[in-house]
C-alpha cells in the first residue's frame, strides 16, 4: 500500500503546538487539511497561526508566495467532528489521557470511512490500549512526530498489537512522502527514542547522586568528550524537568518498575521544588537575569610525563598512541596478555574506563571514553584517595599535552561517557532482540530524534562487539541491583564475537 494521494484530505484533531506542527507538515506536502479542536474558536486561531508561519517561510525564501497562497486555501478549520467525514487520515494530538483518546477515536470511527487511517501522536501511552477501544483496530497506528514537527525529520510509526501491516505501511510511506524520516517500531513503552534514551539522563544523574561530579562538569564531559550536542542536565532543563521525569516514570512503570529504568530521586526533588528548568527560570541551572553559567571543573596545568609505555591493545583508545607521539612524548609499545594500559614513569597506570574502580587497584587512574580522541577537547580522569598524586599529575599532564582540558571526577566505575554509551548499546540490542525495531531504524531514530553523534549500533561496531558487555558486567559486579546487568541479547552478541575470533581462517 502506497502513500496517501495528495488529493486526500488529512485531519488533525487537537490544535496545540504539536497539532499545528503536524498540520503544517501535511499542508506543505500538498494535502487539504482540516483542523478540529474541542474548544470553540481554537481551530480558527490555529489556522491563523499556521498561516503566519507560512508567511515567515516565504520571508526566508523557503516557500514561494504562490505555494503559500495555495496552502492557505487548502487549510480549513472544522466546527464539528462530522466535518472530517471525507478525510483519508486523521491524526490526533490531544491531551495525554487514555480515556480522552479512546473516546475521541470511538467517535471518529462512526464518522469516517472504513478505510480511513486513524493515528495517534502519543509519546507515552500504549498504541495498543488506545486502539483497543475501536471496533476495527487494524487501521489504527501511532505517528509520533518530534517537536517542532515542521523541522525535525523523525517520525516513529508505531504498530499496535492489532495494527494491520497494510495500514502501518501506508502510514510509513505517507510520512516519507511528507519529507520525513520514518522508522517502524512495535508498541513498546517509550517506542524507540524514549526507551533507548533513558540511560543518557539516568547515568548522568547517578554520577551526580554519587557525588562524582557536579552538573556543569558532567555536561561538559558528555559534550566535549562524548560528542553529544547537549549534556543531560542542560537538556532536561530545556525539555522541562517535569516532562522528562514524567516520561522516565511512565517508561519505568510500563516495564513493571524494571530497575534499568528507575527514575532519579534527585530529579524528583527538583520537580517537587518547582525548579522545572528554563520555563521556571531555575532547574539544574539558574536562568534568572544576570545569572552566570557555572564552569566545569578543570585541572590546573601539569607537566607531561617524559615517556609512556603502552602495554597491550588500547582498543577504542588506540588513537591516543599517535596523538602522544605527535605531542613529542616517546611511546614504547609492549605486548601484554594480562591487560591494556599506559604505564607512566612513576609506575602508575592509565586505563580506559572498564566498569572497575581505582580503589581496587594500586596506583591506577582511569580515563573516560571519547567519541573521537583527536577531536575531543576534554578528557575526564578518575582516581581514588589511594592514587599517588604523582600518577594523577602525570596522567593530567599527558592529556593536557595533547591539547585537552582535563576534568578529574570521583572514583566512579564506568565514569561518565563510557557507562552511558554502554547502557545505550545494551538497550538497543535488547530492543532488536525483542522485535521493537531493526538496527538501522534504531540508529536512525537516535541520531535524528535526540541528535546522538552515532547510533547505538554504529557505536557498538566502532567499540568492538564485547566492549559494552564487559563494561556492564564489571559494573553489575559492583552494583548487583540489576541496573547494569547486561541483557541476554548483548551477552549473545559478545560471545558470538568470541566464537568467530576463535575460528581458524
Amino acid at each position: 500500500m502506497t502513500a496517501l494521494d495528495l488529493s486526500s484530505p488529512v485531519a488533525v484533531v487537537g490544535t496545540g503546538t504539536m497539532g499545528q506542527g503536524i498540520a503544517q507538515v501535511a499542508l506543505v506536502a500538498g494535502h487539504p487539511v482540516r483542523l478540529y479542536d474541542a474548544v470553540p474558536g481554537r481551530a480558527r486561531e490555529a489556522a491563523d497561526a499556521i498561516g503566519a508561519r507560512l508567511d515567515r517561510l516565504v520571508e526566508k525564501d523557503r516557500l514561494t508566495g504562490a505555494d503559500r497562497d495555495a496552502a492557505r486555501a487548502r487549510l480549513l478549520p472544522a466546527d464539528d467532528l462530522a466535518d472530517l467525514t471525507d478525510c483519508a487520515l486523521v491524526v490526533e494530538a490531544v491531551l495525554e489521557r487514555l480515556d480522552v483518546k479512546q473516546e475521541l477515536f470511538r467517535a471518529l470511527e462512526d464518522i469516517v470511512d472504513d478505510d480511513c487511517l486513524l493515528a495517534t501522536n502519543t509519546s507515552s501511552l500504549s498504541v495498543t490500549a488506545i486502539g483497543g477501544a475501536l471496533r476495527a483496530p487494524g487501521r489504527f497506528v501511532g505517528l509520533h512526530f518530534f517537536n517542532p514537527a515542521p523541522l525535525l525529520p523523525l517520525v516513529e510509526v508505531v504498530s499496535g498489537f492489532a495494527t494491520d501491516v497494510t495500514y502501518a505501511t501506508r502510514a510509513y510511506e505517507t510520512a516519507r512522502a511528507w519529507g520525513k524520516a520514518p522508522v517502524a517500531c512495535a508498541d513498546t513503552p517509550g517506542f524507540i527514542v524514549n526507551r533507548i534514551a533513558r540511560p543518557f539522563y539516568a547515568e548522568a544523574f547517578a554520577v551526580y547522586e554519587a557525588q562524582g561530579a557536579d552538573p556543569a562538569t558532567i555536561d561538559a564531559v558528555l559534550r566535549e568528550s562524548g560528542g553529544f550536542r547537549m549534556g543531560a542536565f542542560e537538556l532536561t532543563d530545556l525539555i522541562g524537568q517535569d516532562v522528562n521525569e514524567s516520561v522516565t516514570r511512565s517508561v519505568w512503570e510500563s516495564f513493571f518498575q524494571d530497575v534499568r529504568f528507575t527514575p532519579s530521586l534527585a530529579q524528583r526533588r527538583l520537580v517537587e521544588s518547582g525548579r522545572l528548568g528554563r520555563k521556571t527560570g531555575q532547574g539544574w541551572y539558574d536562568y534568572g537575569g544576570g545569572a552566570e553559567r557555572p564552569e566545569p571543573d578543570t585541572a590546573e596545568q601539569r607537566q607531561p610525563p617524559a615517556y609512556v609505555v603502552a602495554e597491550g591493545d588500547l582498543g577504542p583508545a588506540s588513537d591516543l598512541l599517535a596523538l602522544i607521539r605527535e605531542a613529542g612524548i616517546p611511546v614504547r609499545e609492549e605486548d601484554e596478555d594480562n591487560g591494556t594500559r599506559l604505564v607512566l614513569p612513576s609506575g602508575g597506570q592509565l586505563v580506559l574506563a572498564d566498569g572497575q574502580t581505582s580503589v581496587e587497584f594500586r596506583d591506577v587512574v582511569y580515563f573516560d571514553l571519547a567519541l573521537d580522541y583527536r577531536k575531543a577537547t576534554r578528557i575526564a580522569l578518575s582516581a581514588s584517595q589511594d592514587t599517588a598524586p604523582q600518577t594523577l599529575a602525570e596522567a593530567t599532564g599527558l592529556f593536557q599535552a595533547l591539547g585537552k582540558k582535563v576534568t578529574v571526577i570521583g572514583d566512579v566505575p564506568g565514569m561518565i561517557v563510557a557507562r552511558t554509551v554502554a547502557r545505550i548499546i545494551d538497550l538497543a540490542h535488547d530492543a532488536v532482540a525483542k522485535g521493537v525495531a531493526t538496527e538501522e531504524d534504531i540508529d536512525t531514530a537516535m541520531r535524528l530524534g535526540v541528535n546522538y553523534p552515532l547510533g547505538p549500533f554504529e557505536w557498538s561496531r566502532r567499540l568492538g562487539r564485547s566492549w559494552a558487555y564487559a563494561l556492564l558486567d564489571d559494573l553489575h559486579l559492583r552494583d548487583p541491583s540489576g541496573r547494569y546487568a547486561p541483557s541476554l541479547a548483548l551477552y549473545r552478541h559478545a560471545h558470538a564475537s568470541d566464537q568467530r575470533e576463535g575460528t581458524a581462517p
